[in-house]
């Protein structure tokens, strides 16, 4: 057989060897200055009016390094927090007050604690279509505080009844200066049905992907980077992946970049020595990069590919299974290729999975393998991604796993 790649230290300047650039001339430091005094007051007293905050939080907590920040926030006014899809590891999945992912395939406390809040603090999200919906049901008895550093963004989509502009980090501290601790128990607690009402589920019977990202979580270990692709397997992940920082999860969100995962994965292995870093793809999805596998194994990069294979574009075929009566066209992708052989072509040891009974055994084999390593996991071309918001209803009205059988 064809022999494995030889594994070889990464070098510091392997971005210089893997492609050919000048370096930026270095700039000045940006001088962060806060908003007015005034303007920060009026937050404030926003927030110790409210009697139901939620923090809807966004990836500008992460590209300001606020996620600590962040955290000391929502627990000082008592305020669950639900995260953007891009926002993901701001709040680490565990905390109490992390009521999962927000929108289409937001969780029903996160969605319910929208519609129902009296304040919405908006830090570092854009209000995506994605998120919103439909927009007349989007936090309809909510004022809206709203925290970027990009002026376009306040008043863009949804009309902020009081918009801040300025960096995150600066602005929760000048808040966190100003704020007492606030306790708000009956609010809490009503999160906490919603949580009970309607929790993350899936079926039992076969190989489900959903197990598939859980037990990832369980396996992958705290520094873990998860980088994806784009399809189920994307929402999946950031529904099933327990986060447990920030920078920990790499996504291409809005711009729904099939193939972005595999040059993005090469990326964070390269940034972060040291790092285990996982790329969970869709046949749909590696099939678009897949030749940049040689990269991989040119220089031994520890790569761990988790290939969700089943068969088809999966989340255009979930599109038409619900709202277009099953006209499936031009997502069933019907060649049988054999992504493992594929793979060991490419000199990475390849494993297929289709059992759930082997799914602890087979990641485990794959996470200590020294150097790259392939499993391509076989599910059902149906699985779906619930809950679901329907095109333009509001997010309140989420379709649950009972509401999307065939």
């Amino acid at each position: 057989g064809r022999p494995g790649p030889v594994l070889v230290d990464i070098p510091k300047d392997i971005t210089a060897k893997l492609c050919d650039y000048e370096p930026m001339a270095a700039q000045a430091p940006t001088v962060l200055t806060a908003p007015p005094d005034a303007s920060i007051e009026e937050a404030v007293q926003l927030i110790q009016k409210a009697q139901k905050p939620f923090i809807y939080a966004g990836g500008g907590v992460i590209k300001a390094g606020a996620s600590g920040l962040l955290n000391e926030f929502a627990e000082r006014i008592s305020a669950p927090v639900a995260c953007s899809l891009m926002g993901q590891g701001a709040v680490s999945s565990f905390h109490r007050l992390f009521t999962g992912m927000i929108g289409m395939h937001g969780s029903k406390a996160s969605n319910m604690g929208v519609t129902n809040c009296d304040l919405l603090i908006v830090l570092g999200a854009r209000f995506s279509d994605r998120v919103i919906s439909r927009t007349e049901g989007f936090a309809p008895d909510a004022q809206v505080l709203h925290v970027d550093i990009d002026p376009a963004e306040v008043n863009k989509n949804i009309q902020a009844h009081h918009g801040i502009v300025g960096d995150l980090g600066v602005v929760l501290r000048a808040f966190l200066e100003r704020l007492p601790s606030l306790k708000r128990p009956e609010w809490l607690a009503q999160i906490d049905r919603w949580r009970l009402e309607a929790p993350l589920t899936y079926g039992t019977e076969g190989l489900k992907p959903q197990y598939i990202i859980e037990q990832l979580s369980e396996l992958a270990g705290d520094e873990a980077i998860i980088v994806t692709d784009v399809g189920q397997h994307q929402m999946w992940t950031a529904q099933f992946y327990r986060f447990r920082q920030a920078g920990s999860f790499i996504t291409s969100g809005g711009l729904g970049t099939m193939g972005f995962g595999m040059g993005a994965a090469i990326g964070a292995i390269v940034a972060n020595p040291g790092r285990p870093v996982v790329l969970v793809t869709g046949d749909g999805s590696f099939r678009m990069n897949l030749n940049e596998l040689t990269t991989i194994a040119r220089y031994g990069l520890p790569l761990k590919i988790l290939l969700i294979n089943n068969h088809t574009l999966g989340m255009v075929r979930q599109w038409q299974t619900l709202f277009y009566e099953k006209r499936y066209s031009q997502t069933n992708l019907v060649e049988d290729v054999d992504f493992c052989k594929i793979a060991e072509g490419f000199g990475l040891p390849a494993t297929k999975l289709t059992r759930a009974e082997d799914v602890i055994e087979m990641l485990r084999t794959a996470l200590d393998t020294p150097g790259p390593a392939f499993l391509e996991c076989v599910v059902d071309n149906d699985e779906k991604v619930l809950p679901m918001v329907a095109p333009g209803e509001s997010i309140d009205r989420l379709m649950l796993a009972a509401d999307a059988i065939d």
